[in-house]
């Protein structure tokens, strides 16, 4: 895979988890740090689409076409109103993609062939938007990533989630991309008045040391509105702690790419 460019899939199995929310934020926040940053929406409900400012009316083309080869990044990208933001936006079409190509021979890497593209080098950061379980759609956004981004909800139930999630990176790694590396947790719904929440911090911190983001991800309610106004938080209320964190989030990873392309 090319080194122009870092792709990053954000993914979870279970659903609720902050996933898009962070996919959208931290996207914006790479943006206004000057970054080019590309979303590509692989999420058939098209949540990151819609939390951006994409009409449905507006999705001519999607993350559907460029997937079936008939057009390419260039082709399928809209503009966002967040500057040196776009995305490739999710129709519905998603949904019949595995009996599409299912049979295919490479069924598992057309994604990362539409990300080689020319098109595609423009920008610094590609954010892939998974759907909330394993598919081909998320076998392939791991096929084409360089790195796995984990939003974990800080739940009972969290760790739990996280060795299945782990495992299934790992059976990608041994099958269709043995580069794939575990770009970082990130924890999410932080809520500081919850006892259990910060009992879950400590066991993932304990569990995966330095590969868990610093920042936290607090529960917040401005950050929950934005998505209906067709903003990204960031946009929606700069100063609310939601936004803050994921501007600080920003910072770590790309913090962490320095160091990773330092060593």
């Amino acid at each position: 895979m090319s080194e122009l460019n870092r792709i990053i899939t954000i993914a979870n199995q279970k659903g609720g988890v902050g996933k898009t929310t962070t996919a959208i934020n931290l996207a914006t926040a790479l943006a206004a740090i000057g970054e080019q940053v590309l979303i590509v929406d692989l999420d058939p409900q098209g949540n990151a689409s819609t939390g951006l400012g994409i009409d449905r009316r507006d999705r001519k083309l999607s993350s559907f076409d460029l997937m079936m080869g008939s057009h390419t990044v260039t082709e399928t990208v809209v503009s966002t109103a967040v500057p040196n933001l776009s995305i490739v936006p999710s129709t519905m079409d998603l949904l019949g993609l595995e009996m599409e190509i299912g049979q295919a021979s490479d069924r598992a890497f057309r994604l990362k062939r539409a990300l080689q593209s020319d098109g595609a080098k423009t920008y610094s950061y590609i954010l892939l938007d998974c759907p909330p379980s394993f598919n081909l759609l998320t076998i392939n956004a791991m096929a084409a990533a360089h790195s796995v981004l984990v939003p974990l909800q800080c739940e009972f139930f969290a760790l739990e989630g996280l060795s299945q999630l782990l495992e299934t990176v790992n059976q990608v790694k041994q099958t269709v991309n043995p580069a794939l590396d575990i770009q970082g947790i990130v924890l999410t719904m932080f809520d500081i008045r919850n006892n259990l929440a910060q009992q879950v911090v400590n066991d993932v911190r304990t569990y995966l040391g330095d590969k868990v983001y610093h920042t936290l991800i607090p529960r917040n309610v401005r950050v929950s509105e934005a998505p209906s106004y067709g903003k990204p938080a960031i946009l929606y209320d700069l100063k609310c702690a939601g936004s803050q964190a994921y501007l600080q989030l920003a910072s770590e990873v790309i913090q962490r790419e320095r160091r990773r392309k330092a060593a």
